[in-house]
């Protein structure tokens, strides 16, 4: 009986003993490790595993790495591998050795493992971060073109672009952002199209950046824009990839931020927000007339309800007289002036617009069409709007969707309040002051230095055939004059 316990003590001993840490105390290890060790100090997330027989230290972070390829091209040879011939196996060219701790650091954090042999630290990329498929574009979507869509790796989105320019001469600038996050930044040109002073430009701004964290492409060009208080996007971004390689090929600048499924490109003018990718994938004539609409859809948005709220205070004389017996008719019961009437179904478009960008899919669209009705039907019937006023407001809402940049769809909406009000104070005068304000506005922005109006100001004609319309393809200049870079010369033999 005694023999037994005894057996089982020791055995409970042995088990205990093995499931002990392996390594080794702080104090006798090296230099790099201990340091390594130190600087990731009460991450629990982290993984130390030490193997003794061939006195190699492995430090990686578990749901950073691909398990399956760490396993089978880093552990499993070294474990098949004899103690004298693990510095053979370390000289492969997937082991990288790293005298830096800086680069050490930033290797783990990056999704490698850290390999730690005698006093010698090695880095193997064994990387597989989480994250989605390519997949569609959900707030750039088009009819007829490609339908993939950048994703918030780096690596994969890089990838997109490389596939479709294949040329050496697109060049990648690597940068780093945040004193906490280290969010990396690519910066890419075509060498040979571009402007070098607008690339220069754009990494001295990136570099003089102090922020101690960057998580999407949107909040780097809020610190790197050449007005950071204007409403107005100086940067154009973009969720697909083919408008990101035309960007390129015409001479632009394209930042990537790892994280973040947009893309930047600069330099950029105001009409540039009114062009979609499959205005070149569809006949130039149907192209044409696409973009003319948006141009319309942007007059009718900013003006189409200060327009009634200033021809309904002061300007009834503007009326047709057919016209103006049926607005008389259907103002007679609305106890508020036109301007706080139009302010409140304003106010109520985009709370409906707001919540139905909240909600799931399919509830959000039900909320966004039977609100809609129900709130207008009923505010008709229960005096406090007309009707005319609500088609107003939802031509105005509706045409601001045409316009295929959401940041800047964003930024003529807030303007339609401004123009709004105005129009109550002034009327056609104060919308005048406010369009006026507008353009002078926007006469002053640049967007790394370049005008923000080209090519109306300053004026380059040649540059409207696609800018105002989507002329042929064999008319249209590859490359715009503000990138200020050269054009193709055409060949002699084309007719």
């Amino acid at each position: 009986m005694n023999l037994f316990k005894f057996i089982i003590q020791r055995v409970t001993r042995s088990k205990n003993a093995s499931q002990a840490p392996t390594a080794k105390p702080e104090a006798n290890l090296q230099p790099s490790l201990r340091h390594t060790i130190h600087e990731f100090e009460d991450c629990s997330d982290l993984t130390h595993r030490r193997y003794q027989d061939i006195r190699i230290d492995l430090v990686y972070f578990g749901h950073l790495v691909d398990q399956d390829k760490l396993h089978r091209d880093t552990i499993q040879p070294m474990l098949q591998a004899r103690s004298e011939d693990i510095q053979t196996l370390l000289e492969q060219s997937q082991y990288h050795l790293t005298t830096d701790s800086k680069d050490l650091i930033k290797g783990i954090l990056s999704g490698k493992a850290a390999v730690f042999h005698e006093n010698e630290s090695y880095l193997v990329d064994v990387a597989g971060p989480p994250s989605r498929s390519v997949g569609q574009s959900e707030t750039e979507t088009v009819i007829v073109g490609p339908h993939d869509a950048f994703n918030e790796d780096a690596g994969v989105n890089l990838a997109l672009l490389r596939k479709r320019i294949k040329s050496s001469h697109l060049k990648v600038v690597k940068l780093s952002v945040g004193e906490v996050t280290k969010t990396d930044v690519y910066l890419l040109y075509i060498k040979g199209l571009n402007h070098e002073p607008y690339v220069q430009e754009a990494v001295e701004r990136i570099r003089k950046l102090e922020t101690d964290s960057i998580f999407d492409t949107h909040m780097l060009i809020e610190y790197i824009d050449d007005s950071s208080t204007s409403i107005f996007p100086q940067f154009l971004t973009s969720e697909r990839p083919d408008a990101a390689a035309s960007k390129l090929v015409s001479g632009r600048i394209v930042g990537i931020v790892d994280g973040s499924p947009t893309v930047f490109s600069a330099p950029t003018s105001f009409f540039e927000f009114f062009s979609s990718s499959d205005d070149y994938y569809q006949r130039w004539i149907l192209g044409t007339a696409t973009r003319l609409l948006r141009y319309l859809a942007f007059a009718v948005t900013i003006s189409f309800t200060a327009l009634y709220v200033a021809v309904t205070t002061y300007h009834y004389e503007m009326i047709p007289e057919s016209l103006l017996l049926t607005l008389a008719e259907s103002r007679s019961r609305v106890p508020f002036p036109p301007v706080y009437e139009a302010l409140v179904m304003e106010v109520m478009i985009e709370l409906l617009r707001e919540a139905g960008a909240r909600l799931p899919t399919k509830i959000g669209q039900t909320i966004g069409i039977v609100g809609g009705i129900v709130i207008g039907q009923a505010a008709v019937q229960a005096g406090l709007t007309s009707n005319i006023l609500i088609i107003a407001v939802a031509s105005s809402a509706i045409s601001s969707f045409v316009i295929p940049s959401y940041v800047m769809s964003a930024s003529i909406r807030l303007i339609r309040f401004v123009l709004l009000i105005l129009a109550g104070w002034w009327g056609l005068f104060g919308m005048f002051v406010g369009m006026s304000g507008i353009v002078i506005h926007l006469s002053g922005l640049t967007s790394l230095g370049s005008s923000y109006l080209t090519p109306l100001a300053p004026l380059k004609p040649r540059d409207w055939l696609d800018v105002f319309v989507r002329a042929p393809l064999t008319a249209i200049r590859q490359r715009p004059s503000q990138n200020k870079s050269p054009n193709p010369i055409k060949s002699k033999n084309r007719k």
